[in-house]
């Protein structure tokens, strides 16, 4: 059983090491199989991340105003990911925005260089983001955090287990084997997990990211074939948007 719970722990801290900036005390080094297994915990990394936010953005309430603090959460959350699902929204959308044919949407993808869709883009995800939380319940704003960063996250994990990766090298190439059925079940616990305090809205939040979700996955399927790392952090992007978008239509009704 111990060695069990250590291996699981490992694969968990593959996954916060990889996902995030947050020191791991382990091994610096993971290999490949265990950045592939470590993907069942995309989620609770997700769950992490929304802790993270909701604990700054309680504090900061508490000495500024509430616009403010949701200002602080984000820019927390992003410091703490060092902007890798914002990267993978940019490239995405310059790579289908700026691309047609697959060769030259994946080129673009490759350029470091933010062309004007992916900053445009960016800027409007980040707005729409701010305003939603903004429109949402005061008193629900760190329930939502952590169930929109987890519910995502788990959005990801499901474009991995029903598409192709399109790439031969990319940094999302460890995570391109499709989870097995039990690894999937571990990353549904956790990426649905903290919807159990929307149960009584359910429907109303969870319907834009179910849209989105198959909108985009849509998109990639005609588009590439499938999906590369930075498709991925834009799934993230998208869905934790579309999250925030059903819990504020929630809050406004």
């Amino acid at each position: 059983m111990n060695a069990f719970l250590n291996r699981e722990l490992e694969l968990f801290l593959a996954a916060v090491g990889f996902f995030t900036r947050i020191p791991v005390p382990m091994k610096a080094e993971f290999s490949e199989a265990d950045l592939n297994h470590a993907a069942r915990y995309f989620p609770l990394v997700g769950v992490l991340i929304g802790v993270i936010a909701a604990l700054v953005y309680t504090a900061v309430s508490e000495i500024l105003p509430r616009e403010l603090a949701i200002l602080a959460s984000m820019a927390t959350t992003i410091y703490a990911t060092g902007a890798f699902h914002e990267d993978g929204l940019t490239d995405a959308i310059d790579g289908l925005g700026g691309g047609w044919e697959k060769e030259q949407v994946l080129t673009i993808m490759q350029d470091s260089r933010i062309g004007s869709f992916g900053a445009i883009g960016l800027f409007l995800v980040l707005l729409a983001k701010y305003e939603a939380l903004v429109h949402t319940f005061p008193a629900v704003i760190p329930a939502v955090l952590i169930a929109g960063h987890a519910l995502s996250r788990l959005a990801s994990v499901l474009v991995i287990t029903t598409q192709p990766y399109v790439k031969a090298r990319g940094k999302a190439k460890p995570l391109a084997t499709q989870l097995s059925k039990g690894e999937l079940a571990i990353a549904a616990v956790f990426g649905l997990g903290p919807l159990v305090l929307f149960i009584p809205k359910l429907l109303v939040t969870l319907l834009p990211v179910v849209v989105v979700w198959c909108w985009f996955s849509y998109k990639l399927k005609k588009r590439l074939g499938g999906y590369t790392g930075d498709c991925l952090g834009a799934m993230q992007q998208l869905c934790e948007l579309a999250f925030y978008l059903g819990v504020a239509a929630w809050s406004f009704t």
